[in-house]
Formats: structure tokens, C-alpha cells, sequence
């Protein structure tokens, strides 16, 4: 192996061991889990370093300026991080690009370390503060039909863990079609502008850096700075960028659910969201509703009830950004 892993912790694996099983990871952004060890970014390369998974104490998600921001109030961008602690309680943290990459990767590690802390030490106490809060909210029994009701849900709701990839992909075609529908075109067009002067400006800086002009490089770098700063923004127009692009996407995001969903499911197929029906499950645990059709009335009432200037938690923001654009998209139907 040309560059080997560094070890992080007290565990080192031999070198026939590391370089198996690094090849053979599963990969997760610039990080990856291995059978033997958890491999790490560095500053310049993917998986620069490893930690043995006996070695770990603590995985968890950290997220600077956080999507709801510091108070709660409005869409902030967000900056993910994987924060591992091992041995003596040393921490090493990784920059994510993609948040939901963050989160596969913890959904993995459930699975292949089960028994391994998922959160901060301070997650995990603000979470049993929650969890006996929610148990104040909730009836201690609840009508025949009610009962019925939750059982029904439940059993929908395991249905559709059985799915991960459809039902993300709804959500992500719906927020999408979402944000397409509210850029102004203008801004589309004048993005694209912006980025192809940014590479008129590169090539001609390479060309003259070429010719030994002494100003060319500072044309390629802001050149290049334009392009990637612009291609990033997800307004400008491309072949999937597009509204006939986006709604197709979310047409083929439905489909593809209807197609696994069985007879009598409790929703319809733009609302197939495990997210959705656990809010339904609540809904009826609190005595707001008798049945899965008032459920799912009350879940809509209580999403039109939420816009940027309500203040939510982390937790509750993290469920309204994942179902709220199936039901803008949908107006709610």
C-alpha cells in the first residue's frame, strides 16, 4: 500500500490485515468502517487514519452552525463533522461535505457495533430529558380504536424501514422540486453567467501564465474560485437541475414508492415516510386524534403551523426539513 492508514488508539493492525481491510470498507464520504477498524480523514487524503473498532469509545455527529442555527429560527448552512473518541477519551474530528453521509455512516455502525454510544455524552442526557418530557405528553391508555390506530401505524412504520433508499429519495426529490419552484429564474441564468466568465477567466489565466505573464495565475485562481463557489449554490441550470428534471424526479420518487407499498396502506405514496408516521403515532398517543386519517390531518395543521420565525428543536427541525416539501410540493393533499 502506497500510503498506509496512520493508527489512532492503542490498537495497531498488520500491515496484510490494514491493507484488507481499508480496501474492502464501506465507504461513507472521505471516511469508511472496515470489519476491523474505522478509517478517518486527514486534512489532504480520504482515510488517512484508523481506529480499531475495540478501540472506540464514543461515535457521534457534531454540527457547527446548526440547520436551524443557534436560536432555532430559519435555514442556516451547515458545517457536519464525525467526532470519534477513543482510548483515554481522545477525540478526532472529520469534516463531512454531506450531512447525510454523517448519518449512514452512525446507521452502520449501529448495525456492525451494536452497544456503541451513537452520542455526545450531553446528546444523550438532553435525549432522556426528552423522553420523560414526551412521557408527561402522552395518555397512560388509549381508546379501542386509537389502539388500533398506533398498532396499524407501527407496523407501517417497520414496513417502510425495510426501504430507506425510496423513502429518502422522496424526500430529496420533493425538497428539489421544492427549491426549484421558488428560485427566480433570473437568478438561474445570471449564476450561469457568473460561472462561465469564472472559466473564460481560468483558461485565459492559463494561458497567459503560459506565456509567463506575471497576472495569470491570479486570473485562474479567482477564475476557479468563481466556478466552485457558484457550482455548489444548486441553482444553476443543468441536465438534472431543471423543472422538468425535478418533476420528473419526484413523479418517478412515487412511483417507485407505490410500487412496494401493499393494499390498504395507512398513506398515500407522496406521504410514504417514516418520519410522517411517527408524528401520526404521536399524534394519536396524545389523544389529538382517534384514527390514522385525523392523524394524519393534525400532522398536516401542525406543519402548516411552522415557518422560519417558530422556534423548534434541533430534533424537531431535523423532521420538519425531511416531510415538510413532500406536503408543500403535494398542497397538502
Amino acid at each position: 500500500m502506497l500510503f498506509a492508514p496512520v493508527r489512532l488508539g492503542s490498537t495497531a493492525l498488520s500491515a496484510e490485515v490494514l491493507t484488507a481491510d481499508v480496501k474492502n470498507c464501506k465507504h461513507f464520504g472521505p471516511c469508511g468502517v472496515g470489519e476491523k477498524a474505522l478509517y478517518l480523514n486527514g486534512f489532504l487524503f480520504d482515510r488517512h487514519y484508523y481506529v480499531a473498532l475495540g478501540d472506540i469509545r464514543r461515535v457521534f455527529k457534531r454540527v457547527a452552525m446548526s440547520k436551524g442555527g443557534f436560536t432555532g429560527n430559519g435555514v442556516f448552512g451547515a458545517i457536519p463533522y464525525l467526532v470519534v473518541e477513543y482510548g483515554d477519551g481522545t477525540q478526532k474530528q472529520c469534516t463531512f461535505k454531506r450531512e447525510d453521509n454523517v448519518d449512514d455512516l452512525l446507521a452502520y455502525l449501529a448495525k456492525v457495533c451494536p452497544g456503541l454510544p451513537l452520542h455526545s455524552v450531553q446528546a444523550e442526557q438532553r435525549l432522556a430529558r426528552k423522553a420523560q418530557e414526551e412521557a408527561v405528553r402522552y395518555l397512560d391508555v388509549l381508546t379501542p380504536e386509537a389502539q388500533a390506530a398506533r398498532e396499524k401505524l407501527e407496523k407501517a412504520r417497520t414496513f417502510l424501514a425495510g426501504y430507506p433508499k425510496l423513502t429518502d429519495r422522496l424526500s430529496t426529490a420533493a425538497k428539489a422540486k421544492r427549491v426549484n419552484e421558488h428560485t427566480n429564474p433570473a437568478h438561474k441564468w445570471v449564476a450561469l453567467a457568473i460561472v462561465l466568465a469564472g472559466l473564460i477567466a481560468a483558461v485565459y489565466g492559463v494561458i497567459a501564465w503560459r506565456r509567463q505573464e506575471g497576472f495569470g495565475m491570479y486570473f485562474t485562481l479567482l477564475g476557479l474560485a468563481v466556478v466552485f463557489l457558484f457550482s455548489g449554490t444548486q441553482v444553476i441550470p443543468t441536465m438534472k437541475n431543471n423543472k422538468r428534471a425535478v418533476t420528473a424526479a419526484w413523479e418517478q420518487a412515487q412511483k417507485d414508492v407505490a410500487g412496494v407499498l401493499p393494499e390498504h396502506f395507512p398513506l398515500p405514496a407522496r406521504y410514504a415516510h417514516p418520519v410522517v408516521l411517527d408524528r401520526m403515532i404521536r399524534v394519536l398517543r396524545e389523544g389529538r386524534a382517534q384514527n390514522a386519517e385525523e392523524a394524519l390531518a393534525v400532522v398536516k395543521a401542525d406543519l402548516k403551523a411552522l415557518n422560519a420565525d417558530v422556534q423548534v428543536s434541533q430534533e424537531e427541525y431535523d423532521e420538519v426539513v425531511a416531510i415538510k416539501p413532500m406536503f408543500l410540493v403535494s398542497n397538502y393533499e
